[in-house]
Parts: C-alpha cells; structure tokens; sequence
C-alpha cells in the first residue's frame, strides 16, 4: 500500500464555551444560578451588580414580553391576582388546609420570629440570677469558652493561663464559677465529657423518676458496657433485673448528648420562584420574577479604559470584558427560555388555575 494524500469533508457539532455555559446555566436552580453570579462578580472585574433604580427597566420589558393567555394581548395593565404558591416552606405544616383556588393569597411569606442563640440565652439567665459580680463575670467567661454543642472543651486549667494574674482569680474560683453555669438551663450545658453530660441531666431529673439511679450509674461509670451491649454485665454491674436495666436504658436514650442543638440557629431555606403567575382582567399571564433575576452589568469604567487604550494593549481585561458579556447575554437567554416555557404551561393549564386539580392537564 502507498502511502497518500485524501481530501474528506464532514461535519462535526462543536459546542462552544459561550454555549456550554449556556446549557449549563439553563440547568441550574435559582439558588445556584445567584451562587455562580457571586462567583463571577468576585472573579471578573469586568462586572457589577446594577442598583435597583437601573434594573427596573429590563426586567419591566422582559415582563411586558410574556404574551396573554386566551388571545387578547392588547388589554391595558390592570391589577392583578397573584396566585403566588405561599407553602414553598422547607418542612410541611401539619394540620393546615390545602391550597385552593379561592383562597385569598395575601404573596406575604410567614417568617419565623429568630430564637435567642445559646450565649443569649445562657447570659439571659445569668443576669437574672443574684450572683456576685465578680462571679457572673467568671461564668460569661466559661459561656464564651463553650463550644456549639455546649460542652467545655478547653480545661479550666487552660482557661485560668489566660487571665492576667492581677485578677487574682484561682481554679477554685473557675470550678465554682463552672457549678453555676451547669444549673442553667437546658441541662447538660458546660459539661466536659458525655458522661458529664448525661449525668448533669439526670440529676436534673425528679428523685422518684423510674430508672434515675440506675441509669445514673450508667452515666457515670458503665457507659463503655451499655455501648457494648453486654447487658447481661450491666446487671451484674448494678445489681438489677432486666426490667430496671431495660427502664434505665429508655431514660438515657431520651437524654440530650449535644445540649447546644437546641440553640443552633439554621436559616430557612425558603424557595423563590423564577415565575409568578397572575391573572389580568381574567386572563392568566406569566411572568418573571426580579427577585430571582441576578442584576448585572458590565462596569463602565472598565469598559471605558478598554476603548480608549485598545483592546490589543489590555489583552487580559479584554477577555474578561468578552466574558462578562456572555455571562449576561446567557443570563438573559435562561430567564427568555424560562418565561416561553412558563408561559407555554399556563395556556395549556389555565383550566388547572381555574378549578384546581381537577383541570390539570397533561403535557
């Protein structure tokens, strides 16, 4: 065989950057298309969010683009019923009535009133109490050491190092200091093993408590055993039948190990829609929400220099400027594809907005 030259001619489908991101973007949540703008906004000089005196004007065209249902684009603005879905919560709230289509949405989210965090709340307490100054002030300390599970990781020892000795304050003071502290409430709170833990909130509990002293005696000396599961130790251990041992181990079980999980303070994820659906003088409309639009621009100062000074001269800005660019226009292409696919479901399933389930229609 010779070897040769060969013409061929095909064709390939090459997906460009600008068009990867794109996809990409089209495939993201609205929580994670906001993280990936933050991302962008700390990485390229080139962009910058807009206020929302600007950003008023594109997102009211990009509104006025969705076309009406039932024909009759042309009516004038008119007020509205939002049918904003207000049970978007991150867990189900039992015992409520279902949303129905008459139902007045006033499109306000329930907020949940913040809890008082544990130093907030120990501290609370410690003012309320009839201590000493001079005490109260050892025992905010030893609330500031706590970590978040509210146990007293660092010895006292540790802590005393690390006060001026012109205090004058003695680890006697500290371990006086750490009584007081651990008859806060909740129970368990400045412990500084488990089983320091678990025995502060037994002891917490009433005398005549079924399995107190059993289950006290766990805490406090067998838990290794009780872990193991070798029961029939535990009861050699304590002296007991398998009816006291299995109500010792009810009441530990019941117990707090991480007292401080009571105070964790975990934001609402709250769910924010792309689309809002109303209805206009009868007609249901879709539309996109600004709150979940992220308002960019490419910073015109930046851009200025650029044209002054060439691009050729300021090759690595220019390429962030070519960036920003298409983070925006793919930005702006994923809310177009969202709003024509949203609108396209509510003129298929306006009879679902208008009677509920029983007009859903397949799609």
């Amino acid at each position: 065989m010779k070897p040769a030259l060969q013409l061929r001619q095909s064709q390939q489908l090459l997906l460009t950057p600008q068009l990867q991101q794109a996809i990409r973007l089209l495939q993201l949540s609205t929580l994670e298309v906001n993280q990936e703008s933050e991302r962008m906004l700390e990485e390229n000089p080139l962009l910058e969010r807009m206020d929302d005196t600007a950003s008023a004007i594109p997102h009211q065209a990009m509104n006025d683009a969705a076309p009406a249902v039932a024909g009759g684009g042309d009516n004038p603005p008119a007020e509205s019923e939002s049918r904003e879905d207000s049970n978007d919560w991150p867990e189900p709230v039992f015992g409520s009535a279902p949303y129905a289509p008459d139902d007045e949405d006033e499109g306000h989210a329930e907020v949940a009133a913040e809890r008082p965090g544990m130093r907030e709340h120990l501290l609370w307490q410690l003012n309320m109490g009839q201590l000493e100054t001079r005490d109260r002030q050892l025992v905010a300390l030893l609330i500031d050491a706590l970590d978040e599970n509210a146990y007293l990781a660092q010895p006292l020892e540790e802590i005393l190092e690390l006060l001026p000795p012109e205090l004058g304050v003695t680890l006697d003071d500290l371990e006086t200091a750490l009584v007081q502290l651990q008859h806060l409430d909740a129970p368990g709170i400045g412990a500084r093993t488990l089983s320091e833990c678990l025995v502060l909130q037994l002891r917490a509990l009433p005398q005549e408590t079924p399995g107190r002293e059993a289950a006290l005696s766990i805490a406090a000396s067998h838990l290794d055993v009780m872990a193991a599961h070798d029961f029939a130790k535990l009861k050699r251990l304590l002296h007991c039948d398998d009816k006291a041992l299995r109500g010792a181990q009810n009441l530990i079980t019941q117990l707090q190990p991480r007292p401080g999980q009571a105070f964790e303070q975990r934001a609402a994820d709250y769910v924010v829609p792309d689309v809002l659906v109303e209805r206009v003088r009868g007609i249901w409309r879709a539309r996109l929400n600004p709150e979940a639009m992220p308002r960019l621009r490419v910073n015109q100062v930046y851009s200025n220099i650029l044209q002054q000074r060439g691009e050729s001269n300021a090759q690595g800005l220019s390429t962030q400027l070519q960036e920003a660019r298409w983070f925006i226009k793919n930005l702006q292409q994923r809310f177009e594809t969202i709003l024509r696919v949203a609108q396209a479901i509510v003129e298929r399933q306006r009879q679902f907005f208008e009677h509920g389930d029983i007009g859903m229609r397949p799609l």
